[in-house]
């Protein structure tokens, strides 16, 4: 097990906070790329996300092959009211979320993160997939929010 993948997942939330800094409500609201969401609609989107592969993890270390729920993103985005959340809010609980938990995985052993949970979409699902997904999809959708950031500012 790659145990810097836990440094990684722990420091995402930082990232993401650097990422939306500084912007207004305005920005966080704009669409400069049309057809796909605004940034504030990507960081509800991450927290959201994050908690459900957190909760994914916890299942996979106390449950024997538990079966793990996918769900439908722009479903959420949409009936969510992602446009009414905070951003700020959004961030502060991934952060949080993310340094709490990565306190659990230090303390697996590492044969723990060959425990499997079994997706109804993907099937089974190691827990050193679920970490390493997770730290792959924040950085994924960063490099959407800084390139939209460089459409808003005219920095094409």
């Amino acid at each position: 097990m790659n145990r810097s993948l836990i440094d990684e997942y722990e420091k995402g939330g930082g990232e993401l906070r650097m990422a939306v800094r500084g912007l207004s409500p305005g920005e966080l609201a704009a669409f400069p790329v049309p057809g796909t969401w605004s940034i504030q609609q990507i960081v509800l989107h991450l927290m959201d996300s994050d908690l459900i592969t957190a909760d994914r993890m916890k299942r996979v270390i106390a449950e024997d092959n538990p079966t793990l729920i996918g769900y439908d993103e722009s479903r959420f985005a949409k009936a969510l009211h992602y446009h009414e959340q905070s951003v700020d809010d959004a961030v502060t609980i991934l952060d949080l979320n993310r340094r709490n938990f990565a306190k659990v995985l230090r303390k697996l052993p590492d044969e723990a993160f060959g425990r499997v949970g079994t997706h109804n979409e993907r099937g089974p699902l190691k827990l050193a997939d679920l970490l390493a997904g997770a730290v792959k999809h924040l950085k994924h959708h960063v490099k959407f929010i800084v390139d939209k950031r460089r459409k808003l500012k005219g920095e094409c």
